[in-house]
């Protein structure tokens, strides 16, 4: 569609195969762990399904329970051990304001994430900031600051939301 910018397009609210983007999310994962001799070890995977099975921010406890339920790590620390792994190596991110982990929409791409927080359903919408990141880099460089990491979270309310208050 003409004007159509996939790098700024939200992830997240809108409709789309998400069987298809679990299924290639965790391709991705297992070819990117096989290219650099990393252990993709069944905790892993499993607590990347657990973020993949919807675009909601889950905290390390809820994705804990699901794991011991399932009868893999039944302590805290595999969890953490986990998600860890999955942030560090850019399957998930780390969403400050809501002290929780969401599935990254875009593993492999060079980006900075805007998380788009529904205050209503908790549901997260991941949209790529690469412009704006250019944008306070050159900031940053011309007061002579060194940025060690950047957060963009956005809190407000999706559209399935506004349209169930409205009914």
């Amino acid at each position: 569609m003409p004007g159509h910018n996939r790098q700024t397009e939200p992830m997240g609210f809108a409709r789309h195969d998400h069987d298809a983007c679990v299924s290639a999310a965790l391709t991705q994962a297992v070819a990117y762990c096989d290219a650099e001799g990393l252990r993709f070890t069944p905790v892993r995977r499993r607590a990347l399904e657990i973020l993949l099975e919807r675009h909601a921010a889950m905290g390390a406890y809820d994705v804990l329970k699901r794991l011991q339920d399932e009868g893999l790590g039944a302590q805290p620390p595999a969890a953490y051990r986990a998600l860890d792994f999955l942030v560090q190596h850019g399957f998930a991110h780390r969403v400050e304001g809501l002290n929780a982990f969401v599935a990254c929409t875009r593993p492999g791409e060079d980006h900075v994430p805007a998380f788009l927080i529904c205050t209503s359903c908790n549901r997260v919408a991941e949209a790529a900031t690469i412009p704006a990141r250019r944008l306070l880099e050159t900031a940053a460089e011309a007061q002579g600051f060194a940025i060690a990491k950047v957060l963009v979270e956005a809190e407000g309310t999706c559209a399935a939301c506004r349209e169930r208050a409205q009914a």
